[in-house]
């Protein structure tokens, strides 16, 4: 696999400037301060080669051969990532957050059993309940935030690892990610965290114990629904680290280079957006607990949610920018709200800048864990107060309430 460092870049020189460490934010707005020694432009080249010139001696001295294991535009991406993860062995970006996913059970050997959480992407789930078999993998669910159920399931000798989702998709449930971590490692197996929807801006899962952390980046990381990506940042180099990256390499699942340019792009203001969206999504959590026709708000900021204490723990500058609300009359009633919204857009994904909801049961089909009364809210950027009196009239409007928003 080759190393993170990328060419003409580095990252200390803006810290040794500084003569203090620097903060993530400011190593992401600068790109890790990434100069082009060409050009001197403060924003790097996007390199579009599928392939590269060899020396007079045969070799690669430019350390790049061909596009299908590696680009120089890719790296950028990758290095800006592994240094939000604080991800000591790198990251790998690939096509798109189930490629990156696959290729973490992929990586396993025949007859290995794995943990995984009810609670979990749906796309996953499903990726698992037909995959697994073939791949010859033993799968057992549980209910991960209770970390005497993962203790229970584990099988010595046979479980090699535990997949975690936090907060888990759509219920926003929390599993103690240091807790999973101790009972991997006691047993002898790899602890993996889909910290999709928390970022790294608001938990550093390697920091807590887990060995590698994966993103559907094509989530907050991008934040504007523009590029579909995944990335696992690692915390020490492997050989189940150098598989993974053998199997991106094989299967051609990395990244192209100009969804890894427009990334980039994106996580320079990444942070920026990230509290942006947390803030509104507190705020929204906060009126909407308190709203007539809102039986449940599931939010981890709240301290009536399950897990707030652990959340409050183990994550940092807010709680999230995901949501969800169970409505007043049933699945009749979210559908008919979901109808009614005029502001927030009925799409699939999260995390942009734009805001969405979704009837998540609708969507799942048969066999979701999502309860039928459930709407899934992403946050974005756009002004709360908007946002609520959106949600309001809609709420009111699906049952036959024209009363305004309160104050």
């Amino acid at each position: 696999m080759p190393p993170i460092n990328v060419p003409e870049t580095d990252p200390d020189a803006i810290a040794r400037a500084a003569d203090v460490p620097l903060a993530p934010r400011t190593l992401a707005a600068q790109a890790m301060g990434r100069i082009d020694p060409v050009t001197r432009a403060v924003v790097a080249p996007l390199h579009l080669s599928t392939t590269f010139q060899r020396d007079p001696d045969n070799g690669y001295s430019s350390g790049f051969s061909y596009a299908r294991p590696d680009n120089a535009t890719v790296r950028e991406a990758e290095a800006v990532i592994a240094m939000l993860e604080g991800a000591a062995a790198g990251a790998l970006l690939f096509g798109s957050g189930m490629a990156a996913a696959a290729a973490v059970f992929s990586a396993l050997q025949p007859g290995d059993h794995v943990v995984v959480p009810r609670v979990m992407y749906w796309g996953l789930r499903r990726w698992l309940a037909q995959e697994g078999p073939r791949l010859l993998l033993s799968v057992d669910a549980v209910d991960a935030d209770d970390p005497a159920a993962i203790r229970a399931a584990m099988r010595p000798d046979l479980t090699k690892l535990v997949w975690i989702e936090t907060p888990g998709n759509p219920l926003w449930t929390i599993t103690d990610i240091a807790a999973a971590a101790g009972i991997a490692h006691a047993a002898g197996a790899r602890l993996v965290v889909d910290s999709t929807a928390a970022s790294p801006h608001h938990t550093r899962p390697l920091a807590l114990g887990a060995d590698l952390v994966m993103h559907s980046a094509t989530k907050i990381l991008n934040g504007h629904s523009d590029v579909v990506a995944g990335v696992l940042a690692a915390r020490r180099a492997d050989a189940f680290w150098e598989r993974i990256a053998a199997i991106r390499a094989g299967w051609g699942a990395i990244l192209g280079p100009f969804e890894a340019y427009l990334l980039m792009r994106s996580l320079r203001t990444f942070p920026l957006r990230a509290a942006a969206q947390t803030a509104g999504a507190a705020a929204l959590a906060e009126r909407l607990a308190r709203h007539p026709f809102v039986t449940v708000v599931l939010y981890p900021g709240l301290s009536s949610h399950p897990g707030h204490a652990v959340a409050a723990r183990q994550m940092e500058h807010g709680f999230g920018f995901m949501l969800s609300i169970r409505v007043a009359g049933g699945e009749s009633g979210a559908v008919a709200t979901a109808a009614s919204v005029c502001l927030w857009k009925r799409a699939t994904s999260l995390g942009g800048v734009e805001s969405l909801i979704e009837h998540r049961a609708s969507v799942e089909g048969p066999g979701s864990p999502c309860p039928p009364d459930l709407l899934r809210l992403s946050t974005g950027i756009e002004d709360v107060g908007d946002l609520y009196r959106d949600l309001d009239q809609a709420l009111r409007s699906a049952h036959g309430n024209t009363g305004s928003a309160e104050p």
